[in-house]
């Protein structure tokens, strides 16, 4: 079984920055794909990045490219979310999930992750 725990979200102003972090049990976490998807209010739950397990490939919903950044560091069996310039639209829950299982992947696919964290707030005002 995998456990995801989210951190980093919080309150901040229009313009600013935040780092969110996603830490893994399991010592298989360097094999893992890892995404994140947000949920605002109101509204489905969407995808915002992915990354191999290599960390080499990378993958980004077209409304974030170039704001956001995602990264992991397989010897803390963490993945991390950068979020520049922020937005009050960027609001939401943010939540990082794990695919353990080899094959095609569709890195925007929300059926392709097995586990899934609880999710961090990240609220952006104006």
């Amino acid at each position: 079984q995998v456990q995801l725990v989210e951190s980093g979200g919080g309150l901040v102003q229009a313009g600013g920055s935040l780092r969110l972090s996603c830490a893994a049990s399991g010592r298989t976490f360097s094999s893992y794909a890892m995404g994140w998807f947000r949920q605002a209010p109101g509204k489905e739950r969407e995808f915002v990045a992915a990354i191999r397990w290599t960390g080499i490939s990378t993958y980004y919903a077209d409304s974030v490219k170039g704001r956001f950044t995602i990264s992991r560091d397989n010897a803390k069996n963490t993945v991390y979310l950068r979020l520049n310039s922020l937005k009050p639209e960027h609001t939401a829950v943010y939540s990082c999930a794990a695919r353990s299982r080899g094959g095609t992947y569709n890195p925007r696919g929300e059926y392709e992750y097995e586990y899934w964290g609880q999710g961090t707030q990240v609220t952006v005002s104006s």
